[in-house]
């Protein structure tokens, strides 16, 4: 049985034996091999967050850190739909924001998020960020998720607000820092009146982050026009979170995501 079947076994989420069959993530002796497996990856995160209409004209980036220089990362380009970027199209850029492989643009709100976070914190493989509707809509109270459904807890004290800088594009690299500074060691990111961030140690895990953040948000903001919500008490809300919030919890979940776009 693999650490990661073990770890979901550990945690009773599941029961499995050793002649199930049960995904778990790739590993790599080559590194040239997980470079091409992260920039498919990569690939894939952005025709799903594209193809579920999450994504929002130029605005948005996913990000992948390059598994050889720990100092780059691989993001998709400014000005294509995420729906038609393909691995060639995918640029290389630096932590110091030079584009190191690729010949495409880039836009400079990628480099100042994504070039901080992935500097700030070294467990960041990558990280998502766009405009999708009910993130940036819930961004604008400046507040952190309430945990009033059970999905929402995977998100119990692990995500954080940042009121800086609200509605402003972030270009540089002292607002960026700001931003990884506010994020700290958590997987989401609440900026004000921007949007959302998430990370993960897979591109896998900070899409499927993304997606149900998105999603946490939307019923938060019915279930506030709706009334007031009973909200999850401490001991529920951390048990729900150690059984969904961890990291390959996250991996395995965009799995079901990837099944249903054709790409398992």
């Amino acid at each position: 049985m693999s650490v990661a079947e073990e770890e979901l076994e550990s945690k009773g989420t599941a029961t499995l034996s050793e002649e199930m069959i049960f995904p778990a993530p790739p590993t790599f002796d080559d590194v040239a091999a997980e470079r091409d497996y992260r920039k498919e990856q990569l690939v894939e995160a952005l025709h799903i967050i594209g193809d579920r209409r999450l994504a929002e004209g130029a605005a948005g980036h996913i990000t992948v850190r390059d598994p050889e220089h720990s100092d780059r990362f691989w993001v998709n380009p400014f000005g294509m739909s995420f729906k038609v970027v393909q691995v060639e199209d995918l640029i290389q850029v630096s932590h110091d924001g030079e584009i190191l492989a690729g010949n495409r643009p880039l836009n400079n709100a990628a480099f100042a998020i994504h070039g901080a976070i992935h500097a700030a914190r070294p467990d960041v493989v990558a990280a998502c960020h766009t405009h999708a509707m009910y993130g940036k809509t819930f961004s604008a109270f400046a507040k952190p998720l309430q945990m009033i459904t059970q999905d929402d807890c995977m998100f119990y004290n692990d995500h954080a607000v940042h009121a800086d800088d609200g509605g402003a594009i972030v270009t540089d690299l002292d607002a960026g820092h700001r931003l990884a500074e506010s994020l700290a060691d958590n997987k989401a990111l609440i900026h004000q009146n921007h949007g959302v961030v998430t990370v993960g140690e897979t591109v896998a895990e900070a899409a499927w982050w993304f997606i149900a953040f998105e999603r946490s948000c939307q019923s938060q903001l019915v279930a506030m026009a709706a009334g007031t919500p009973n909200v999850i008490s401490h001991e529920y809300a951390q048990h729900s979170y150690d059984q969904s919030g961890y990291a390959f919890a996250g991996w395995f979940q965009f799995q079901t995501i990837r099944q249903e776009h054709g790409f398992a």
